[in-house]
């Protein structure tokens, strides 16, 4: 490397190592001073929805990689559907039916999943229902449900799409386990 080429690369460094320092400093400053409003009743600044939307996807995508997709089939759904409209519901909603009026307090708010849910591959939707999000108000349901009744609610999930308001109310309701959900 010649001289100049490498004092130009020990001043980037440099340079690079200033601007972590700074960045650094400016997260402590905000995560002390209590400027940035944790409020759900305000959005995250577009940024930082930006990266915790971001996050999440990534995150989950990575995480359910591994995961096998059962094959999926109506009596998974129709076992599904009990658990989903004692646990899930009052967050998610259904067709024709609007999640809790609480639910729509929260930031993030839960997506009502009838619309979205095409955004998610299965393995994606049993892992996001056994793991979690932190910080979300979504529950690990993982600790206290089998494998095999999470995967039922996800075969349930992944036809609410399709659903009719008439077909999602003749799935019983309560709950066909009882984990105090």
């Amino acid at each position: 490397m010649q001289p100049k080429t490498k004092h130009l690369a020990l001043g980037a460094a440099f340079g690079l190592a200033i601007l972590v320092l700074i960045l650094l400093l400016v997260v402590v400053w905000v995560a002390y001073s209590g400027t940035y409003n944790i409020a759900a009743t305000q959005g995250h600044q577009p940024l930082v929805r930006w990266t915790l939307v971001t996050t999440m996807k990534n995150s989950v995508a990575d995480r359910a990689e591994a995961i096998t997709t059962p094959s999926m089939n109506d009596e998974m759904v129709t076992a599904g559907a009990t658990d989903y409209k004692s646990m899930c519901q009052h967050c998610h909603g259904g067709p024709g039916v609007r999640q809790s009026e609480w639910a729509r307090g929260m930031l993030p708010e839960p997506p009502h999943l009838t619309d979205t849910i095409s955004e998610w591959e299965p393995r994606e939707v049993f892992w996001l229902a056994k793991h979690g999000i932190r910080m979300s108000g979504m529950p690990a349901f993982g600790p206290t449900h089998s494998d095999d009744e999470i995967w039922n609610i996800t075969a349930f999930v992944m036809r609410l799409p399709g659903m009719t308001e008439d077909e999602y109310a003749s799935f019983e309701t309560g709950s066909s386990t009882d984990h105090g959900h």
